[in-house]
């Protein structure tokens, strides 16, 4: 404990973000510039060094959080560095992306404010690469052993880096065009710029994990042959399944899947275009769904130009507090307010949100293009409609951001290495990570059954991109353990385990 007073002078002070119009008028990150190290010191010297630190239960990944709290509050970025690495792979996407549980697990928040540890994580991990504490690290003899890894996203590129490292040799495979998953193109810029991602993929290719691009397993590449080639096979590839909105009116044109809508915005920054198939320039936006996904479609449509964005959550709105049934050190559901949120506010003066609300149907003009959306409150605990508080809203372009059901069903990968799906729609598999499969007809009894291992949402269902690389990191012990018999690689989690926040 560097110092034992430290959370008795200093107040909880977050890094500031960029003020809302001149962010609104680019892409760049929100914090650009903005983390501050003195202010990073002096905040992580609130940290009490608990001698129980519940921040660590409160991260999926079981960061060392009082350990580089120290380092940082005495500027040591190497030794801070060093603790961070040791137990995540990509601390620049969870210092920009993760909505900090830890938080909400620090002692602090018992009575008080917590430590602002996303900010000071933040702050180590671009320190890593400002001061070059990020150097490939290849592995010093190889085992001979291949592994290919179905999928780019976070969970992916854990399990790849770890399994590289310690001496495998591993092949990622992603049916889009360029690396990264979600990371890529379901995040926005304005969260994390991809320059973060490029440059981690520049280090896992220097340290020996191959990429290949373009190629959808179960269609370009059969997956039953991919398993024979190689010793083993890790399946990350995410909970893409989308929810629909069955209501009437959904056929017309301007509704849209938010992946969809998010991936075309990204592919303008990522320069493959100037202008996307579907912006939401000049008109009125709504979002259905109350999540982070919507939140980035908010952040996205303003930054293009909306002439207003509505988001509509089905949920109540939550209260300031903690209620009973979420008690410290659990995430609690409580108001909070996203930096789309926040730029929504600033230029319409009121929260953009509107809670405890359910679509009923969506009408159309004369040309088949969506112009209204019928809306109704709902009972809290019920969730039904209550028709006597329909209205309508104007809506030239609806963005469903309704989350994901799991992997995505009827795919050649599924049906060719004959995997099952558990009780909640994901891919079934054991407590080792191994796959479970059936063997009963078609290909699968044709194929070998071990050696096929499943991480991430694929396997946990729809969760945070901590999760994610936490998963890749257990998934990555699980199949080094299948290859050589015994592993030292760390597992910070179990199949079994469940996400805080959904």
């Amino acid at each position: 404990m560097t110092d034992p007073h430290g959370f008795l002078e200093f107040p909880r002070r977050p890094v500031p973000a960029r003020p809302v119009q001149e962010r609104l008028g680019d892409w760049n990150e929100v914090h650009a510039g903005q983390v501050r190290l003195p202010l990073v010191s002096e905040q992580a010297g609130r940290c009490m060094d608990c001698g129980i630190p519940f921040c660590h239960s409160g991260c999926p990944l079981g960061n060392l959080i009082p350990e580089w709290n120290t380092y940082v509050r005495r500027a040591d970025w190497r030794a801070a560095a060093e603790r961070l690495h040791a137990t995540n792979n990509f601390p620049e996407f969870t210092g920009r992306l993760c909505p900090a549980p830890c938080e909400d697990a620090c002692v602090l928040t018992i009575n008080a404010d917590p430590v602002t540890i996303k900010n000071v994580e933040q702050a180590i991990a671009d320190q890593i690469w400002e001061r070059g504490y990020a150097s490939p690290r290849p592995p010093e003899r190889l085992s001979g052993k291949t592994v290919a890894v179905v999928g780019s996203g976070p969970a992916g590129l854990a399990a790849a880096q770890q399994l590289t490292r310690i001496g495998h040799t591993v092949a990622v495979y992603e049916r889009a065009d360029r690396i990264g998953g979600l990371l890529r193109y379901g995040i926005p810029e304005f969260k994390m710029e991809k320059r973060h991602l490029d440059r981690r993929i520049e280090q896992m290719r220097a340290e020996g994990t191959e990429f290949r691009t373009g190629t959808d397993i179960g269609s370009d590449l059969d997956a039953a042959e991919l398993a024979e080639r190689h010793d083993a096979v890790v399946i990350a590839v995410g909970a893409r399944g989308r929810r629909e909105l069955p209501v009437p009116g959904r056929e017309l044109c301007g509704i849209h899947q938010a992946m969809d809508y998010l991936t075309l915005a990204n592919r303008v920054t990522e320069g493959d275009c100037d202008a996307p198939a579907v912006t939401a320039e000049g008109k009125h936006v709504v979002i259905v769904g109350g999540g982070d996904t919507g939140s980035d479609c908010m952040g996205t449509a303003l930054r293009q130009g909306a002439a207003s964005v509505v988001q509509l959550d089905i949920n109540p709105e939550p209260g300031d507090t903690r209620r009973g049934s979420e008690p410290w050190p659990m995430y609690p559901k409580v108001y909070r307010i996203s930096h789309a949120h926040e730029e929504a506010r600033g230029r319409e003066g009121a929260d953009p949100r509107v809670f405890g609300s359910a679509t009923l149907r969506f009408e159309g003009d004369r040309f088949g293009r969506v112009c209204a959306l019928r809306l109704a409150e709902v009972e809290p605990e019920t969730r039904r409609p209550r028709p006597e508080t329909e209205r309508g809203i104007p809506a030239d372009l609806v963005l469903l951001a309704l989350g994901f059901y799991g992997p995505e069903r009827g795919t050649g990968l599924m049906g060719q290495l004959g995997l099952t799906l558990d009780g909640r729609g994901n891919f079934a598999r054991n407590a080792g990570f191994g796959a479970e499969t059936t063997e009963s007809s078609g290909r699968a009894a044709r194929i070998r059954t071990d050696g096929i291992f499943i991480a991430g949402d694929a396997g946990r269902g729809q969760s945070l991109v901590v999760w994610a690389i936490a998963e890749g990191r257990s998934a990555a012990a699980a199949t080094d353990r299948y290859l050589s018999g015994c592993t030292v690689l760390p597992a910070p989690i179990a199949p079994d385990d469940r996400p805080m926040v959904a």
